[in-house]
């Protein structure tokens, strides 16, 4: 669903799925005990190594073409056909963060809530969808390679006088802070592995807003999104 470009929104509200909206650390854990059930410890410990090179090359996460990769030398085992239904078939709806929904109700009532996620085009949308998020929101969601480097794009798309940008990962909230300037405002969601990692470092610009965990924006108003609205 698109915004008239000639009436753009008062606030359109962004928001990251990976640790923030769904636990994606639960899932990776359970996606390594399953390969490690499967073929053991050490192809399991063969399958994040791949993951992780493709991850550094690419800066983000692909599941599939690490799988992909990972057949090398299992061709006849009778379980790798199998991982293709896990990957795809996984249960997301159940990994959302308690009050992610009700959350994103509620952000309705403030603005119009958007997806904008890093991922490859086949598994992060489909991800999106096993969720739950997809129709929750009507189908406002976007996927980019890297986020923070398509933000003519998303304004293209979602034009809006002013964006909050809800994310777990600090450094990328700052990257589009430093774009966007005080169009922006910038909320860090302390979930996650990357938001456990970034505790105690210098974030420059500083996130605007930082929760503890995604259902804490339900306590939130317009005025903490939208600067100057009463």
């Amino acid at each position: 669903m698109l915004i008239d470009a000639a009436r753009p929104e008062p606030l359109v509200v962004l928001l990251d799925v990976d640790d923030t909206l769904l636990d994606n650390d639960r899932f990776a854990a359970d996606l390594g005990a399953e390969l490690e059930r499967r073929f053991g410890a050490a192809e399991r410990e063969r399958y994040w190594a791949i993951y992780a090179q493709l991850r550094e090359e690419r800066g983000y996460a692909d599941y599939l073409d690490a799988l992909q990769r990972f057949r090398h030398g299992l061709d006849n085992h009778p379980e790798l056909l199998a991982m293709s239904g896990f990957l795809l078939d996984y249960p997301f709806e159940r990994r959302l963060f308690p009050g992610a929904l009700e959350t994103l109700a509620h952000l309705r009532t403030l603005g119009r809530p958007v997806i904008l996620s890093d991922g490859d085009v086949v598994f992060q949308p489909r991800k999106i969808h096993r969720a739950g998020l997809w129709h929750a929101l009507d189908g406002d969601v976007l996927v980019y390679l890297h986020k923070q480097q398509m933000l003519d794009a998303m304004q293209q798309r979602y034009p809006a006088a002013h964006y909050a940008m809800v994310d777990d990962k600090p450094d990328i909230l700052a990257a589009m802070k430093r774009q966007l300037g005080a169009r922006l405002t910038t909320v860090w969601v302390r979930q996650g592995h990357y938001a456990a990692a970034a505790a105690g470092q210098r974030i420059d610009p500083a996130p605007d807003l930082a929760i503890a965990c995604i259902a804490e924006l339900q306590e939130r108003k317009l005025a903490d999104l939208l600067p100057g609205a009463t």
